[in-house]
């Protein structure tokens, strides 16, 4: 705790001075006055003992008025004090309102309680944050002004190497991550650790701390994170491959089985020639039908890279909506524009959303609207239907994945491919207004 400098001694008569020698000056008239009196009385040789023993009363009762008043104001002090160390345990006594010290007091001990209960709820902010510092799977470093760290979660000293509560004091050159501190913005780089090694996002950020700046790193190791949605994903894959696969295979191997029971008959039963090909007709189409998936596979899986070439946007849209015969669509003019992309990959990706829209409104014997619009300085192109709306999924975008009889589920997949390799996104939303659904596409220009 700092300590307040030493004040010049002055000059001039302290407060308890100047209290009792205003004490004494209130009495001084009175004590005149009776002096006078008794040097005319007729008792004169006992005018002076009287005279002295006011007096000495008088002083007596000055010096007693002086600590009365003195006294609560060092024990105001003394408490001020307290507060001053962190004391907030200090109460004053005979804290009474209506009077002028008692109000006083009153409010010292209300501001104790105040600090009091501030910073236990500091503490318990603190505790409570420590507590998720230290859970956190993502490394926390903090360092001072001169770069030496000054704090370090378990997650940092598990990335580090290091003995918890070892890395205290060392500079950011000894740990490796001088470079790291002088970064300005969030990062992603590849390197090892004693811990651990692939790619981290590093977040710089400042602080202060006793008016001095300090600098903090947050690192986030991706390559776990990036190795679970992986691993998720082949789950995803695996899963719809196997559905796909077993509800090819099964027929064919009930139909081999069916005609190796046939052929194995002696003799062979009339009818054989026709359960033979029956059974070979079925195994066939079955194999055409996991070529057809595979080969949609292939398709999805070797999308090349955009092409990109000036065209008209609203051009290819009509070319679009011509293609499909089954119900009119409307088209809701927007501004025209050139578009710098892909022509036949976003043509593709508007042919498969349309397909869709179309598919969902024709059984509800709805509409089907095309409309485009610039905001925020990007391409807003919607297509929205009048069907069911958006069956409760999270596997939309899944590869294979429909909920059409006969779909590929490749369409979905195949148009957000397209429209992300092209630095847009591709939204699927139930309409607020109706039924039905919105597909909402984002496009820079």
């Amino acid at each position: 705790m700092d300590q307040f400098p030493p004040r010049p001694r002055s000059r001039r008569w302290s407060f308890e001075t100047r209290l009792l020698f205003g004490a004494l000056l209130v009495a001084l008239p009175a004590l005149l006055t009776l002096s006078v009196l008794l040097m005319r009385a007729p008792l004169r040789p006992y005018a002076w003992g009287v005279l002295a023993a006011v007096l000495v009363f008088t002083v007596l009762i000055a010096f007693e008025f002086r600590r009365r008043a003195v006294y609560p104001l060092r024990t105001m002090s003394n408490l001020l004090e307290a507060l001053r160390e962190g004391d907030y345990s200090l109460r004053g006594t005979h804290a009474r309102r209506g009077d002028a010290i008692g109000e006083v007091v009153a409010e010292i001990n209300m501001l104790a309680q105040t600090l009091r209960e501030q910073r236990l709820a500091v503490e318990e902010k603190s505790a409570l944050l420590v507590k998720v510092i230290a859970v956190l799977d993502i490394a926390v470093l903090a360092f001072d002004a001169r770069g030496n760290l000054k704090l370090a979660n378990p997650a940092a000293e598990r990335l580090l190497g290091a003995v918890p509560g070892r890395l205290l004091g060392r500079s950011a050159g000894e740990l490796g991550l001088d470079d790291w501190l002088a970064l300005d913005e969030t990062t992603i780089s590849e390197r090892s650790f004693a811990g651990g090694s692939g790619r981290w996002e590093v977040r710089p950020g400042l602080f202060r701390e006793e008016g001095r700046p300090h600098h903090l790193l947050v690192i986030t190791d991706l390559s776990r994170t990036l190795r679970e949605e992986e691993r998720l994903a082949w789950q995803r894959l695996l899963r719809v491959l196997g559905h796909e696969l077993n509800n090819s295979l099964a027929p064919i191997r009930s139909m081999a089985a069916t005609l190796a029971k046939v052929l194995a008959s002696e003799p062979l039963p009339a009818d054989w020639r026709e359960d033979a090909s029956t059974a070979l007709g079925v195994i066939g189409d079955r194999a055409e039908g996991l070529a057809r998936f595979m080969s949609r596979y292939t398709a999805l899986a070797r999308l090349p890279p955009p092409s990109r070439r000036r065209f008209e946007l609203a051009a290819l849209i009509r070319r679009v909506v011509e293609l499909e015969q089954r119900m009119p669509v409307q088209i809701e003019s927007g501004p025209e524009l050139q578009l710098d992309a892909d022509a036949d990959q976003i043509e593709q990706a508007l042919i498969n959303l349309l397909k869709n829209a179309v598919d969902a409104s024709l059984p509800m014997q709805g509409v089907v609207k095309v409309r485009w619009q610039i905001a925020d300085g990007a391409l807003l192109l919607e297509i929205i239907d009048s069907g069911s709306g958006l069956p409760p999924s999270e596997n939309l975008f899944v590869p294979f994945f429909t909920t059409k009889p006969g779909g590929s589920g490749i369409g979905l997949v195949l148009a957000r491919q397209i429209i992300e390799a092209h630095d847009g996104s591709l939204l699927l939303e139930n309409r607020r207004d109706a039924r039905g659904c919105v597909a909402r596409i984002s496009l820079p220009l």
